[in-house]
């Protein structure tokens, strides 16, 4: 590949964008989906836990895809990689759209979530590619190209929140109509990447070994992998809790043989791994957590404690927030003066406040402003955490970039998505049951449910909450026919049981929001704690591999 005098491959800019609509496609399939978990409610029946599972499939397989594509993309090629996400794309949406309306609640489950899984595992594929490829390609401005590549996320929730919005809500077009449009994008990514020569990571140029590359992850960062797939094999297999841990168990140890070197006598070394790495990774276990894991329920709280098409209007807007703000990650680190690690602290302080102030909402306009504050805070986290890891582990190449994305994507598959789920069913259903015990017995499910080490809930059912929602929304457009805009008003045409029902829904989501703002409060400690360290030793920069005839001379220094 020729090399312009900046040091840019030619085809860096076609690269970028095709990276760019590789994650468009996700983000599109993500923001309906988001949308439109509320048709799945009532179609099917399912409760807040079941639809958080589903939820949760959209980042569990992505971990597979980003962490296996990782480790192979540089010996298998990237063209490889992306051909077979192209084909896991198209085929998650023939199995996703086999889940029909009177089919079995279980069968139809199983569509809808080992379609959304594959759809995942595609998506997980194509950033084990886009990550490290664009990290390679524009090696000086990490932080900067990373935030714009991953601005198409958002502009994909902005694209998924506006079809549903407007052909959902307005024009009424079905769920799988909504859905089918993400392959638009799809079709695009496959074009651009198509005959692109891609180069390899700054490890994998400097010769490298996988094992090498393993170095810094080593127990500490498989300890991290091996706690998430763990959770994967118990919950959404449903095997044996012992099982789980010897599969996880197993794992590990196959990572410690890939990982292993040999001292100066020729002994074998297990490596520990790079502390700083292992906090990097508990990190973004919460990042997945509180960013994907929030975005996957976000419509769905806003539009139960306002409308659904209020809730559909706000995650456009914060998503549109988020493409924006993505551009400006250069100016704020040199302009600004803030190192990653620093906008990090900034951003998971904001995340706090905007989830706290969200939980208050009581109008469409104070919910903007709550949630602005959410969405700046929200959104940098993803793409400088890829950047710092970066700048800080060049030796991993794609191999430690790639398992931080899956431990995020995995954390919100297993922890986000499907623990706000069970916060969603448990504050509402106790919130019910103080408001009349009869009542909550009348829309409780039959069968409890756990999650981890929680309790056991019985939610309020799905189709139930869904049929009173209905009739609240029926006597909306009712009052807005005979001019009255008052939002509060349709709650006066139910019952007494209906209203109770609603009212401790939106009640659960408000406590849901306030839980869920311990995690970015734990992240903000973190981040402080990672300020401190670099300051003390003089400051945050980047690192690069010392060539080995260098290495000789300074003693064996690697970095």
């Amino acid at each position: 590949m020729n090399i312009r005098q900046d040091g840019i491959a030619p085809n860096a800019g076609r690269l970028l964008w095709a990276g760019f609509f590789a994650i468009l496609a996700a983000g599109i399939g993500f923001g309906v989906r988001g949308g439109i978990l509320a048709n799945w409610g009532a179609e099917f029946g399912f409760t807040g836990a079941e639809l958080g599972a589903i939820t949760g499939a959209g980042f569990t397989g992505f971990c597979f895809g980003i962490i296996i594509g990782g480790v192979v993309c540089d010996k298998l090629g990237y063209g490889k990689l992306v051909i077979a996400a192209f084909a896991f794309h198209v085929l998650s949406a023939f199995v996703t759209f086999a889940a029909m309306e009177g089919q079995a609640k279980a069968v139809a489950y199983n569509f809808l979530y080992w379609g959304t899984f594959i759809f995942a595992v595609a998506n997980g594929t194509l950033e084990a590619v886009a990550n490290p490829l664009v990290s390679t390609l524009f090696p000086k401005n990490r932080t900067h190209y990373l935030n714009i590549l991953h601005a198409s996320w958002p502009a994909g929730l902005v694209i998924g929140g506006a079809i549903g919005w407007v052909l959902g809500e307005k024009f009424g077009w079905h769920w799988k109509t909504q859905l089918g449009l993400f392959l638009i994008p799809t079709l695009f990514y496959g074009v651009l990447f198509l005959g692109q020569h891609m180069p390899k990571s700054e490890a994998s140029q400097k010769g490298l070994s996988i094992g090498e590359m393993f170095k810094d992850v080593g127990i500490l960062g498989g300890a991290v992998v091996c706690f998430l797939l763990a959770l994967f094999f118990s919950g959404a297999l449903g095997l044996a809790n012992s099982s789980a841990v010897a599969i996880a168990g197993g794992l590990m140890i196959i990572l410690l043989l890939i990982s292993h070197t040999h001292g100066i006598r020729g002994e074998a070394l297990i490596p520990v791994g790079a502390f700083l790495l292992f906090v990097l990774f508990i990190a973004h276990a919460l990042v997945g957590a509180v960013e994907l894991g929030t975005d996957g329920w976000i419509q769905n709280i806003t539009g139960n404690i306002l409308t659904p098409a209020e809730g559909k209007i706000l995650f456009v807007f914060t998503s549109m927030i988020m493409f924006l703000l993505r551009f400006c990650a250069d100016f704020i680190e040199k302009k600004l003066g803030l190192s990653p690690v620093g906008i990090l602290l900034a951003c998971a302080s904001l995340a706090v406040v905007g989830l706290l102030l969200t939980s208050r909402i009581e109008t469409f306009f104070g919910a903007m402003f709550a949630l602005a504050v959410y969405a700046v805070g929200k959104t940098f986290f993803w793409p400088t955490m890829l950047a710092l890891v970066g700048d800080r582990f060049p030796r991993t190449g794609a191999v430690a970039m790639s398992i931080m994305g899956g431990i995020g994507m995995m954390s919100a598959g297993m922890i986000g998505g499907p623990g706000l789920g069970y916060a969603k069913d448990r504050f509402a259903s106790e919130a019910l049951q103080q408001a009349d015990a009869a009542v909550y017995e009348q829309f409780k499910v039959a069968e409890p449910k756990d999650w981890l080490f929680f309790r056991p809930v019985s939610a309020i059912d799905g189709a139930k909450l869904g049929e009173v929602q209905g009739r609240l929304a029926a006597a909306r457009t009712e009052l807005l026919a005979e001019g009255n805009k008052d939002p509060k008003a349709a709650l006066a045409r139910l019952n007494d049981q209906e209203r109770a029902v609603i009212e401790s829904s939106i009640a659960g989501d408000r406590k849901t929001l306030v839980a869920d703002a311990f995690i970015p409060a734990t992240m903000a400690l973190i981040y402080l704690l990672l300020f401190l360290y670099f300051k003390a030793i003089g400051g945050y920069k980047a690192v690069h591999i010392v060539p080995v005839e260098e290495q000789a001379k300074e003693g064996g220094k690697t970095t």
